[in-house]
């Protein structure tokens, strides 16, 4: 058990080696993209109506129809909560990846986390020189109709981060 002084001195440290890397990265480099929100938080469902049913219905929220994303594996539902949305997923086809996740997963959950950018072939080739592997070689077309591409949670903190161009 640590003692309260060792406490200090471990959060101390933490501090400062993170203030330190923080001062390092933003002196180092001058980036040609950036993060301008969260696009969307994206929740697995095992019932799409139901879920949907829950947020337009009961809480009371605007939700889009459901639409088919073939290419993606996956039916979406849009909640807007206003200055954000929440994706429902549901599996559509065999091949779908989030079946896979609803298989270990049986009531569903977060499945991931979309960032808007402002540029993301300079985000795509910035996050590959920092060694964060992309899930594709290139973006595709997601369902707001724009460029998609997804980073791998091992190198995102455990997340699956999805980058969407503005």
């Amino acid at each position: 058990m640590f003692k309260i002084g060792n406490k200090q001195r471990l959060a101390d440290t933490l501090h400062r080696s993170v203030m330190a890397r923080s001062l390092h990265s933003t002196q180092s480099q001058a980036r040609s993209w950036k993060v301008l929100k969260v696009n969307h938080v994206a929740v697995a469902v095992p019932d799409l109506e139901k879920t949907s049913f829950l947020y337009r219905d009961i809480l009371g929220i605007k939700t889009s129809e459901p639409v088919i994303q073939p290419e993606h594996g996956v039916y979406t539902v849009f909640v807007d909560v206003g200055n954000t949305k929440i994706e429902l997923l549901l599996p559509h086809g065999e091949k779908s990846p989030i079946s896979s996740f609803l298989e270990k997963n049986k009531s569903g959950g977060m499945h991931h986390l979309c960032l808007e950018v402002d540029n993301i072939k300079a985000a795509m080739e910035d996050l590959k020189k920092h060694k964060i592997r992309l899930l594709s070689e290139d973006c595709k077309i997601g369902a707001h109709g724009k460029p998609v591409i997804f980073l791998h949670p091992k190198d995102c903190g455990g997340v699956l981060i999805e980058l969407e161009e503005a």
